[in-house]
């Protein structure tokens, strides 16, 4: 038996907008908000620079290459809310962060503000504060670490949302990602697991908090371990229900006693603060 409790449990969710635009709708998380999202909205636009399949009933599918500004701009139009998952979900060349993460950005946020698109959650990650340690605990207002080309990309996300909520009065909750998956593959990730079923509550109450602003919220489970203080953004009303905490025996089990003085072990980016962004580059 499945221990992650939300398997069974039903989400309550509030339908908040008429079309909401959902990009990287191919990624992993995507894939999984995909069928929940559709609570949240009459329809839900899916949008990726990859195929996304059919249509299904409360879908509209409208690709398009985050680097096309034409086709962000097309996509965005007739939205009324925008759950931002596209772009470059690891490391790798800063060339390639640049045109999805980067200019990506600004093309999706230049589309809010001529479509009036005023609610964004926008997927910023863990990796935007990697160099702090896991022997420390943080808040929203510690200044950004990154760990890589792509926490880099991220750090910008926040702050250009920034921008944009503080010139043209566009609302994003930037939601640091911690690792979402179906269950927690490590013993890191008993800190920063969050369950698909988590993640859409915590999607849906920034999408339907009275006053969202700009806020910076940690993507994470009601995990007994954690390095982040989600205490800033009480005001969004975000309450997880599932844990890492059900299956900490299963990855005590099956993973080795951490090096202490391994940087993987040491930081809370883990893998990230060792990625090589050049092995693949001539």
């Amino acid at each position: 038996m499945n221990p992650q409790k939300a398997t069974n449990t039903m989400v309550s969710i509030r339908k908040t907008h008429q079309k909401i635009l959902l990009t990287g709708a191919a990624g992993g998380l995507g894939t999984a908000l995909r069928p929940r999202l559709k609570a949240n909205c009459d329809v839900l636009r899916l949008s990726d620079k990859l195929g996304v399949g059919e249509a299904e009933a409360g879908e509209e599918v409208m690709l398009a290459d985050l680097a096309d500004a034409a086709a962000v701009n097309a996509a965005v139009a007739g939205c009324d809310a925008i759950v931002h998952l596209g772009g470059i979900s690891v490391e790798a060349p800063f060339e390639a962060i640049m045109q999805a993460n980067i200019l990506g950005l600004y093309h999706l946020y230049e589309a809010a503000r001529q479509h009036g698109v005023k609610r964004v959650v926008f997927a910023s990650s863990n990796h935007v504060v990697g160099f702090y340690k896991q022997s420390e605990t943080i808040t929203a207002d510690h200044p950004p670490r990154p760990d890589s080309f792509y926490g880099v990309s991220k750090a910008f996300g926040e702050d250009f949302s920034r921008f944009y909520f503080d010139r043209y009065g566009i609302e994003t909750a930037c939601v640091r990602i911690g690792s979402s998956f179906p269950e927690p593959r490590d013993r890191r990730m008993l800190a920063t697991w969050l369950s698909y079923d988590d993640l859409h509550r915590l999607i849906s109450a920034c999408l339907s908090t009275p006053v969202l602003g700009h806020s910076i919220v940690f993507g994470m489970s009601d995990n007994a371990v954690t390095w982040w203080d989600n205490s800033r953004a009480r005001h969004i009303g975000y309450v997880p229900e599932d844990s890492a905490d059900v299956f900490r025996d299963a990855v005590f089990e099956r993973t080795a006693t951490p090096d202490v003085n391994e940087p993987t072990a040491v930081y809370q980016g883990g893998a990230f603060v060792r990625a090589d962004p050049f092995k693949n580059k001539a």
